[in-house]
């Protein structure tokens, strides 16, 4: 076997495994374009999602223009946004004040909860 015939085998060996390797690539992308491939949305799956938005604006709607306990334990309520601009306006009247409030409320709403007792030991 002449150096031509050798060098056109090794050629077509390399191309074989270069083609191969594209052909296992592209199987591998359909094949994840098939499994993650969301089902197409029908009417039901329409209705379902049109029904959970107008669930979840509704609820939005609510915490923004009702009263209500937000930790009850820690005395945090939840205000409508109209009434708490209102108090906003007359707190930052004295800036430095309101300040110092906001500071005192935010550590409040943050602390830690009390540490939980040890538990004694075995034979105590």
């Amino acid at each position: 076997m002449n150096a031509y015939q050798q060098f056109r085998s090794s050629l077509a060996v390399y191309a074989l495994a270069v083609l191969g390797s594209f052909l296992i690539v592209i199987v591998l992308v359909w094949a994840m374009f098939r499994y993650t491939h969301p089902a197409p949305i029908t009417q039901n799956r329409v209705g379902e999602r049109k029904k959970a938005l107008a669930e979840i604006r509704n609820t939005e709607t609510e915490s923004l223009n009702t009263y209500g306990w937000v930790d009850q334990s820690k005395g945090i309520v939840r205000l409508p946004i109209s009434r708490a601009m209102e108090l906003i306006l007359q707190e930052y009247q004295n800036p430095a004040a309101a300040r110092s409030n906001l500071v005192a409320r935010a550590e409040k709403a943050a602390a830690a909860p009390p540490k939980a007792p040890e538990q004694p030991g075995k034979y105590e």
